[in-house]
């Protein structure tokens, strides 16, 4: 297990360092920014401690914050999405799955993980936008912040998933 939680650590840096020199300057339309960073959060195992996906996520989390100049937003969100991702998991796994199942194309099936990573980041982006506004004075920007968001975001993950495997 520590050799997985070494390259998780590791695809979380790296995703970590595009985000925040490439990502992060990227605002299609005005509205759609790319958020990769949540990848390494969808990767968790079945069996891996509820509690250290919830610390993995806020350190990551704060991490973002501190190099993205927003202040909680993605500790909060990315937390969130560590306390709900195991529960999801088990949603779209298959019947007879081993306990050590790690989610991804090949062991949850193409349409389960569409369905996962579509899920995951709708709520992230749901839950960041909205902490982001924190009104619904000038609610179609943030309808159009979360739906532009979670398209590119997911256009992006799976490309990313598809290059992975």
């Amino acid at each position: 297990m520590t050799i997985d939680v070494l390259k998780g650590i590791l695809l979380f840096a790296v995703l970590l360092l595009l985000q925040v020199l490439v990502f992060n300057h990227i605002h299609l339309f005005g509205y759609a920014t790319p958020l990769l960073y949540i990848y390494s959060m969808m990767l968790f195992r079945r069996n891996f401690p509820k509690w250290m996906i919830l610390v993995f996520g806020f350190l990551g989390g704060l991490m973002i914050d501190v190099f993205s100049n927003t202040p909680g937003l993605s500790a909060a969100s990315l937390t969130l999405l560590g306390l709900l991702q195991p529960y999801i998991l088990i949603l779209f796994m298959p019947r007879d799955s081993s306990d050590d199942l790690q989610p991804s194309i090949k062991s949850l099936g193409n349409a389960s993980f569409i369905g996962y990573l579509f899920v995951l980041v709708f709520i992230y982006c749901l839950i960041f936008f909205t902490l982001e506004g924190f009104n619904f004075f000038n609610w179609i920007y943030w309808i159009k912040c979360v739906v532009g968001s979670t398209v590119i975001t997911f256009i992006f993950l799976l490309a990313i998933e598809n290059l992975r495997r």
